[in-house]
């Protein structure tokens, strides 16, 4: 997967909103201003920062050598998801749309009406 295959399934999402954060030179992926995904290169590589639950984050990087706690981000929800590597483009699908549920949920409840999510 490329960044910019991420990036456009990212930013389907409704409400989805992008800019550049730019001490970390990275792009920032926000519903209703709470972030769901952070996408640069790391090394060198694609990647994306991602919001799990700290059971899940532990899972995924006990399973996945391309799969690392964020640097800039709280280690116990965020992951670094490596684009490039061992992990199939379903499962990182599958992440994105569990990190964007995850700020959807702590959106007020009017603003999630608003997405009709």
């Amino acid at each position: 997967m490329t960044i910019s295959e991420i990036l456009q399934y990212c930013m389907n999402k409704p409400g989805a909103e992008q800019s550049v954060h730019s001490d970390w030179k990275a792009t920032q992926i926000k519903v209703a201003d709470v972030l769901f995904a952070m996408v640069k290169d790391v090394e060198g590589r694609p990647a994306a920062a991602l919001k799990t639950s700290p059971e899940l984050a532990d899972l995924l990087r006990q399973q996945h050598t391309d799969v690392r706690p964020s640097k800039h981000l709280n280690k116990a929800h965020w992951s670094t998801v490596y684009l490039d590597g061992s992990i199939p483009d379903s499962q990182i699908y599958y992440l994105v749309d569990a990190s964007y549920k995850q700020a959807v949920a702590l959106l007020p409840e009017m603003t999630r009406q608003q997405l009709s999510v």
